[in-house]
């Protein structure tokens, strides 16, 4: 069990979102490497209207996981969460992010909106290192699989 801001917390919890707009893992990565997706510090960032109510949890190890055309394909560690103040006066969350995107095994993810929490015992395992560099399987073909009970 570790305490963070005060809090006695002894679980970890991931978030999950779809990346609108991304083709493919080295699209996501070239969008965060923007000025516009970067905090002052130039780490990479997500920022969305609702504060996770499990701060504590995301924290303590927590990871985003980025579905990129319906399959979950890579995660990034999730750092801080900022507060930041929109042109419009309203409140949101910046959620901060590792530089480091690590490719996970696809999964696939029927699309929703905002983002979502994901049990660490749901998240797909990361891909070995030396398959990282690897392409995902087609759409189609990752879909045929899960269908026949395969992944």
């Amino acid at each position: 069990m570790s305490v963070l801001v005060g809090k006695a917390v002894d679980k970890c919890v991931n978030l999950i979102k779809l990346s609108v707009g991304s083709e493919n893992v080295e699209s996501l990565a070239a969008w965060q490497a923007t000025k516009p997706a970067q905090t002052k510090d130039g780490l990479p960032r997500h920022v969305t209207r609702m504060w996770p109510k499990r701060e504590a949890e995301i924290l303590n190890g927590g990871s985003i996981y980025w579905v990129i055309k319906g399959v979950v394909q890579c995660r990034q560690k999730v750092l801080r969460l900022d507060e930041v103040i929109g042109n419009d006066g309203i409140r949101r969350c910046a959620i901060v992010l590792d530089h480091e995107v690590i490719r996970t095994q696809g999964s696939l993810k029927r699309p929703f909106q905002g983002w979502r929490y994901l049990p660490v015992s749901d998240a797909p395992p990361d891909l070995p290192k030396g398959r990282a560099s690897e392409d995902p399987l087609p759409v189609e073909l990752n879909r045929a699989l899960a269908e026949i009970g395969v992944l």
